[in-house]
């Protein structure tokens, strides 16, 4: 009895650190394209640099043109840098993440396949006890 209190209360701890994994997941997974998509790291150093980074949106990704140049911005606010990247890099981060997203739905369904040949009927299949 003691177990299911403990475990009630506990239970909206877990979910709760379990969305945020989520999100920090995510955001991870974001910064991994750019990088391999070419994106570089920069780090604000001098003053005007520092607020320009403080006017970007955390966690975005924006289209930016500078002296007739299109780049793309994406700021960590958490990591304190940025990432920029060319047209070219950009089109790159976006044929990465539909490759991860296709690979993800592939998963996706083969786990689906697998615990549908597990479902053998309300009598039978592994979660029946003898």
């Amino acid at each position: 009895m003691k177990f299911l209190r403990v475990f009630g209360l506990g239970a909206p701890v877990l979910a709760l650190l379990f969305i945020i994994g989520c999100a920090s997941l995510d955001a991870s997974s974001t910064e991994n394209l750019l990088s391999a998509s070419g994106f570089v790291t920069k780090t604000p150093t001098t003053n005007e640099q520092i607020a320009l980074y403080n006017r970007l949106p955390g966690y975005q990704l924006q289209r930016r043109e500078r002296n007739g140049k299109v780049m793309y911005t994406y700021a960590d606010k958490k990591k304190g840098i940025v990432y920029i990247g060319s047209e070219a890099a950009y089109q790159q981060y976006k044929s990465l993440g539909l490759q991860q997203s296709i690979a993800q739905n592939q998963l996706e369904a083969a786990q689906l396949n697998e615990e549908a040949t597990l479902d053998w009927g309300p009598f039978f299949g592994p979660w029946v006890t003898w």
